[in-house]
């Protein structure tokens, strides 16, 4: 993941409460796609699948733990009011938000807090890292709204980023009273669902001062906080 971006403090969307919210962006730096396929077994169950592609561009299907979450999506975007809700098909615990204390050294404390974003869609949303093994064109569009679905496949090119602005819903930790130095972390497939070539890169973080909001630094790609 990217480092958190373009923080912001949010005052209104809860009342009484202080909600630090933050661009995130899941990015495929991998040789091919991340690409997960996906049909139904029964009214509310998936049997999900993750394929790995050759060389010759060949799929391997590999039974996966992840699953699908038909998820709601409320209207409202942080300063522009409601665009209406809508409902998607998404990739369960795909990323996680998290909050912890650090030291004058960056170092960290002890976890704090964590935030309630976790599903996202998977797509090919910027071209983020082109190079000879990233197609040009997106591959993998908006995911589906088809509650009857019964087959789907979401994926995200290498080279690609499937990003969500800090306006959009969930994409905040609640800081209410906190003061200090923190660490603002977002960690992609922080369950290890998914084969990759390198899980040691999935952890990128912010550095932040409360209740100020003063961004101190960042870190991106590493294991760990």
């Amino acid at each position: 993941m990217s480092a958190p971006a373009h923080l912001h403090l949010d005052r209104s969307t809860v009342a009484g409460r202080v909600l630090l919210r933050a661009t995130s962006s899941i990015n495929n730096r991998g040789g091919g796609p991340l690409e997960l396929r996906a049909h139904r077994t029964g009214t509310h169950s998936w049997a999900v699948y993750q394929a790995i592609y050759d060389r010759a561009h060949r799929p391997y299907v590999f039974p996966s733990h992840a699953g699908l979450v038909f998820k709601y999506v409320p209207g409202e975007r942080f300063g522009y009011g409601n665009i209406g809700s809508e409902t998607f098909w998404k990739f369960e615990y795909a990323a996680a938000f998290q909050l912890w204390s650090i030291d004058a050294r960056f170092k960290p404390i002890r976890f704090v807090r964590s935030g309630p974003k976790v599903d996202y869609c998977l797509r090919d949303l910027v071209h983020s890292h082109p190079s000879r093994s990233s197609p040009s064109t997106p591959v993998y569009q908006a995911c589906s709204q088809d509650a009857q679905l019964h087959r789907d496949v979401l994926g995200t090119s290498a080279g690609w980023s499937d990003v969500y602005p800090y306006e959009y819903p969930q994409q905040w930790i609640d800081v209410t009273g906190l003061r200090g130095r923190f660490a603002y972390v977002q960690v992609a497939d922080p369950n290890a669902l998914l084969i990759e070539r390198n899980h040691k890169n999935n952890l990128s973080e912010t550095y932040v001062a409360l209740p100020s909001g003063r961004v101190l630094g960042h870190r991106v790609a590493v294991a760990m906080p």
